[in-house]
């Protein structure tokens, strides 16, 4: 049998923070300290940090050229980043600070297991941490860094620092975030001050680096997009039909399986029909596999000789998704062109595209007062509000606060199939509604 487990030592994780926090000094300081960067690029940005008159080197330069590019109006999403240690491997998504880019937060954020959160440790909180707190929790990261910045400026003051962690964790309380899900550690990223190594000048803090908790930090189970735990899914990508005399009787349905676990002996229920059945098989095309889990690649084989195709659901038969044409939704709007009630988009959800007519619009949250406020009568670029949703067809779906893969949609816009929305169903912050 081939070993179904997820390859283990896996961190996907996020960045966020205001402009010149020193995000990218951060994100160059881990790159550099982890050696996950060339020769000739440590060789350029000594240089060039040189050329500024600086004695030490400018390590926001290893990332800044996706800035420049960005001022340029180059649109870039996020920037991916890739390295490891001995212990773990990342994946790093670096988001921009601009607030006209917290669209990009949540693209970066939608998959992440946890983000490091930047604050400047000369302003603690700001209306942008707040921002990016409350999309972080709109997602369902499991957990968060604050990782508090620049504390070198601040002359280490171990006060100064307490009290924007007392402020910060404030904050997350009322998003929903428990105390065990945050970290709070200080860094200073332009002296290397607890990042990858400890730092001297403070003494007084007896936490992990930034490198440690990443390093360390529990992934599977923390309820994240591969949570072990949640019910089976799997949206059917491809059916496999060989049609040869030798295996004229086989049909397997392939799809990454979305969370859960899957062996055979299971029973399944196929959505939207509702048919049940039982699994006979899973397997890779490197053979069979005792049980596959959240993320893996599969075909799976059924008993019984129904009617699948690409788009289908296979779900757990005593715990499946609700399967509904109608969807109340949260909408994080990501198009410079307002979204206004009667539209008629493109749905896409797992491997499912169908089409959606958007509803009434509910009520917009406020990320300075982390509060809703009432509906607006349109969505602007940025705007995260509450929609109701009519499909075409009927569509298995979970609230994304239980099952974050089958709980988030994209909308899409049918001339250009340009992503408008992302879509997350139910109401993920579960916040009280808008006064009056």
């Amino acid at each position: 049998m081939v070993d179904s487990e997820r390859p283990r030592g896996l961190l996907r994780f996020a960045t966020a923070g205001s402009v010149d926090d020193g995000k990218s000094t951060l994100v160059g300081r881990l790159l550099y300290d982890t050696k996950s960067v060339l020769a000739d690029q440590i060789e350029a940005v000594q240089r060039a940090s040189v050329d500024k008159g600086l004695t030490t080197p400018d390590l926001s330069l290893l990332v800044d050229g996706l800035r420049a590019e960005r001022e340029q109006g180059i649109t870039i999403d996020v920037a991916y980043r890739y390295f490891g240690t001995p212990t773990r491997e990342f994946v790093l998504a670096d988001t921009p600070g601009h607030v006209q880019y917290t669209r990009n937060t949540v693209t970066g954020a939608s998959t992440a297991e946890l983000a490091v959160l930047l604050v400047d440790a000369r302003h603690g909180v700001v209306s942008q941490t707040r921002r990016h707190a409350a999309v972080l929790a709109l997602l369902r990261v499991p957990r968060l860094v604050l990782a508090i910045n620049k504390i070198d400026l601040v002359d280490y003051d171990q006060e100064a620092i307490t009290a924007i962690a007392k402020d910060f964790a404030e904050l997350a309380r009322s998003l929903g975030f428990a105390d065990e899900a945050v970290a709070t550690i200080p860094v200073s990223a332009l002296v290397g001050d607890n990042v990858a190594q400890r730092g001297d000048n403070t003494p007084w803090y007896e936490g992990p680096t930034l490198l440690d908790h990443l390093e360390s930090v529990p992934v599977e189970g923390a309820g994240g997009h591969f949570a072990a735990d949640a019910p089976f899914r799997l949206p059917v990508q491809y059916v496999i039909r060989p049609r040869t005399e030798e295996l004229h009787d086989y049909r397997g349905y392939a799809g990454q399986v979305a969370s859960g676990t899957v062996r055979a002996g299971d029973e399944v229920v196929v959505l939207p029909d509702g048919i049940r059945t039982t699994v006979t098989e899973v397997r890779t095309a490197d053979g069979p596999l005792d049980s596959a889990g959240a993320g893996l690649s599969v075909t799976v084989l059924l008993d019984d000789d129904i009617d699948v195709s690409r788009g289908a659901m296979i779900a757990a038969a005593d715990d499946p998704p609700q399967v509904t044409d109608e969807i109340d939704a949260t909408l994080c709007w990501l198009a410079e062109k307002p979204l206004v009630p009667g539209a008629r988009l493109l749905l896409k959800h797992g491997t499912r595209t169908t089409q959606v007519i958007v509803g009434a619009l509910g009520s917009r949250l406020d990320p300075e007062t982390v509060g809703y406020v009432d509906a607006p009568e349109q969505l602007a670029i940025n705007d995260i509000a509450r929609v109701s949703l009519r499909t075409a067809d009927p569509l298995p779906v979970d609230s994304y606060a239980r099952v974050r893969t089958t709980g988030g949609f994209l909308l899409i816009d049918p001339p250009t199939g340009n992503t408008l929305a992302a879509g997350l169903v139910g109401d993920p912050l579960a916040l009280a509604p808008a006064a009056g």
